[in-house]
């Protein structure tokens, strides 16, 4: 079970970075360690998780071996119920919180990934290096050739434009972590569940494999484009609408809370054709995907690597992992605290006692519940909500 522990940790990291760019305070133009922390957080924390979750789809699917028959079609009844549960959750919370809850993307990921359960740790991983290497300029292409019109006529007929302002669109294209690109995490991380994470030699290849996409992608960035192309902080000119710190998108609770996407910030969208070559968070560019995905790489196998082979660690990081095996309670939970106590918002605070005072409830939260019970309150809801799948035949 070290392995899956590991997956804890990594999870527990993801949800600590995602904290430090809903909560700490906007970085400067100048390169203190708080600007460096929050540059390091943002976007990599949400393409951590998307890449965690491939994973954990294939737990219910079968890790080294794909279920079938049967077991395969009860697993498919699982994985689908539960996507219908995170769209039509992250739709709720997207109206009250607008476009920055990802959860209803999550819901799309899972669908499209039901055709793909079955395949190869070889072959997903073709897939998702596909994905990464032709999607974001085709998004471009599309996104360029969809008119405003257009758009507005496409929105002026989908349920969940109206409901939320995150409607099939946005879901698809040009939301903060649309489809088209952002499956190259999910799959690729259903590719990583494939392969023996145990193995040293496994673990070697991986280490090797994220540090080569990380130094690739922003080494290749800053080549073509300069430092600019692969950071951005907050004390330059604003975010695109919608992507950053401040902006909750233009749903009913637009600005409420004043945080970034879950990771989104200063990048936002792709503006012009020369921005394809950088690799700033949340650009969905070709190397920003890269980069993010040989970080997410890196820190599941060296969260792997460090709970097999420090039995210490493992028991001092017990109240940490325990995030990790309850972070969809940690995501929403977050938005509802802010929600009581708006001054923690990105951008309404020059403090990081709000952020680290998040992390530490966070911690004593799930270090308490996870005495008495196996799974955090909304896993164990969504866990139960699944059990009809039982019922399949």
């Amino acid at each position: 079970m070290g392995r899956l522990v590991g997956l804890d940790l990594a999870r527990a990291l993801a949800v600590f970075g995602m904290y430090i760019v809903h909560i700490a305070p906007m970085p400067s133009a100048g390169n203190d360690l708080g600007s460096w922390v929050y540059s390091l957080a943002e976007g990599r924390s949400s393409a951590l998780f998307a890449t965690l979750a491939g994973f954990s789809l294939m737990l219910i699917a079968g890790r080294l071996e794909p279920r079938t028959g049967l077991a395969g079609r009860q697993a498919k009844a699982r994985i689908a119920i539960r996507a219908v549960i995170l769209l039509a959750l992250g739709t709720v919370l997207a109206m009250e919180y607008g476009d920055i809850i990802i959860l209803a993307y999550y819901g799309v990921y899972f669908l499209l990934a039901l055709l793909l359960v079955r395949l190869s740790a070889k072959t997903l991983a073709i897939i998702a290096a596909g994905i990464a290497l032709v999607m974001p300029q085709l998004a471009f292409v599309v996104k360029m050739w969809l008119s405003d019109s257009v758009q507005q006529s496409i929105n002026a007929h989908d349920p969940l434009e109206k409901l939320s302002t995150v409607g099939v669109l946005d879901l698809l294209l040009t939301g903060l972590y649309p489809t088209i690109t952002w499956m190259a995490f999910v799959i690729a991380g259903m590719a990583l569940a494939r392969l023996d994470l145990t193995a040293a030699t496994v673990q070697r290849r991986l280490a090797a494999l994220g540090a080569s996409l990380t130094a690739g992608a922003y080494g290749l960035a800053a080549l073509l484009g300069g430092t600019s192309a692969v950071l951005s902080f907050g004390g330059g000119k604003g975010p695109p609408s919608g992507s950053g710190a401040g902006s909750m998108g233009s749903g009913p609770g637009a600005g409420s809370m004043g945080s970034g996407s879950m990771g989104s910030g200063s990048g936002g969208p792709v503006q012009s054709a020369s921005d394809l070559l950088g690799a700033v968070s949340h650009t969905g560019t070709t190397l920003d995907t890269i980069g993010c995905l040989g970080v997410a790489i890196l820190v599941i196998v060296g969260a792997t690597v460090a709970i097999d082979r420090l039995p210490r660690l493992r028991r001092l990081a017990k109240p940490v992992i325990a995030v990790g095996t309850m972070s969809l309670t940690a995501y929403v939970g977050h938005f509802l605290a802010q929600s009581a106590w708006p001054a923690s918002g990105a951008g309404t605070t020059t403090s990081w006692v709000p952020v680290l005072t998040y992390i530490l409830g966070a911690i004593v939260f799930a270090a308490i519940w996870s005495r008495f019970f196996r799974r955090g309150p909304l896993e164990y809801l969504l866990n139960a909500a699944t059990k009809p799948a039982k019922y399949i035949r």
